[in-house]
């Protein structure tokens, strides 16, 4: 993943007439924060905070708790994010941090533990305007709210803007935790507009029913009836069923720790979570992890349309395959751009020390996403360019320019 997120920074750049000089200095970070955390029963973690460019504005990036997760990851996903923050027009940079913990393995008392720790570490260099961090994989509103608090402490800031992702009473937004979803709804819907295939009804397969998928498919259900989810996967199992999937009875059952694997509710069919790429469907919506498509399956892709709800799910070979396949690739840094757009807007709540309903948060999510995804079809059409290309060509213009 770090090499894609590069290598399409570079030839971008290069498009632009940058050179490699310039090329380098957009692909360096301004910062890197690597430490250990040691709990107090001696249990010891990587972690690690990146800060890639505050350019725009305060550095701004999520937090995950995976096993995973290093420094080459972290450093890719925070120039990720400067790019994403600038494709959709936010006066925010990018950032992205991590500990390399698999969260199921500690207490309660031990998560709370690492999340103040981390905290207590990297206090000096963030907070509302210099850097604002917000949940990411395997964190939630609870490890924020304990980071909030633990920044408050130590800093004596009041006003809650120093996270964002935070639970309600602390100031957390309407609408934060469907963000991302509904905004790869947004985006599709916009995308399917500009293709004159508005009103076409289609059948989608959906990669992670995690919180960005679930949301997304909730979402969709309620707002595009012509849409029919006819797959979608956790990481046990994916269920199939080409009457289409209930997405609000699939959101309870995870949502109370079930496992599509052991799903008996209704007729769908449980097929394995490497053969849900391979469905003829019209669109294929990837909300897992990182690679979810690479040289090894990128062959087995059947749909005309992909949406990346991801952080760089499809490694650069397979862009490039499947972009000559004449299939649409919807990137990252526009489809999942609506997280950090609300988080923006609980910032701008938090500063100004309001409070806004939901229908007004949604709205405002609405306008960055139509704008956006309108600017990158443009410039994808002006300058035959894939729409992954022209995304990364608007960051990059801004960041430089």
């Amino acid at each position: 993943m770090p090499q894609t997120v590069h290598r399409l920074i570079a030839s971008t750049g290069q498009k632009l007439g940058l050179s490699g000089f310039q090329i380098q200095e957009l692909i360096k970070s301004d910062a890197k924060h690597r430490f250990k955390i040691s709990l107090a029963n001696g249990k010891t973690f990587n972690a690690y905070r990146v800060q890639h460019s505050n350019k725009l504005g305060p550095y701004k990036g999520g937090i995950r708790f995976h096993p995973n997760v290093d420094l080459d990851e972290v450093e890719a996903l925070a120039a990720l994010m400067s790019l994403k923050t600038a494709a959709v027009v936010l006066p925010l940079g990018g950032a992205k941090g991590g500990v390399a913990v698999d969260p199921k393995n500690l207490s309660p008392d031990e998560l709370e533990e690492l999340s103040r720790q981390y905290v207590r570490y990297l206090q000096p260099y963030i907070g509302p305007d210099k850097d604002i961090p917000a949940p990411d994989v395997n964190t939630d509103p609870q490890i924020i709210d304990w980071m909030v608090d633990e920044y408050e402490k130590l800093s004596g800031d009041k006003s809650h803007a120093s996270f964002t992702g935070k639970s309600l009473h602390l100031g957390g937004s309407e609408g934060r935790e469907a963000a991302t979803g509904r905004g790869g709804v947004i985006a599709l819907r916009e995308l399917l507009m500009h293709e004159n295939q508005a009103a076409r009804k289609l059948t989608l397969a959906l990669q992670g029913f995690g919180n960005v998928g679930s949301f997304f498919a909730v979402v969709a259900a309620a707002e595009q009836p012509h849409w029919q989810i006819v797959a979608a996967s956790d990481s046990s199992a994916a269920l199939y069923n080409p009457a289409g999937l209930k997405a609000g009875r699939l959101q309870e059952y995870k949502a109370s720790g079930g496992r599509f694997s052991e799903w008996h509710d209704d007729d769908s069919k449980i097929i394995d979570t490497q053969d849900l790429i391979k469905l003829e469907v019209d669109v294929l919506v990837l909300a897992a992890l990182e690679d979810a498509i690479t040289e090894d399956n990128m062959g087995d892709v059947k749909a005309k349309i992909i949406v990346e709800l991801a952080n760089s799910p499809i490694n650069e070979a397979a862009q490039k395959y499947l972009t000559k396949q004449g299939i649409l690739i919807l990137p990252d840094i526009i489809a999942n751009a609506g997280g950090v757009i609300v988080s923006y807007l609980e910032w701008l709540q938090n500063k100004a020390g309001e409070h806004w309903p939901e229908a007004r948060v949604n709205a405002k999510l609405e306008e960055y996403m139509v704008k956006a995804v309108a600017e990158v079809y443009k410039t994808a059409s002006a300058q035959d360019l894939s729409l992954k290309e022209a995304a990364f060509l608007q960051a990059i213009k801004k960041l430089t320019g």
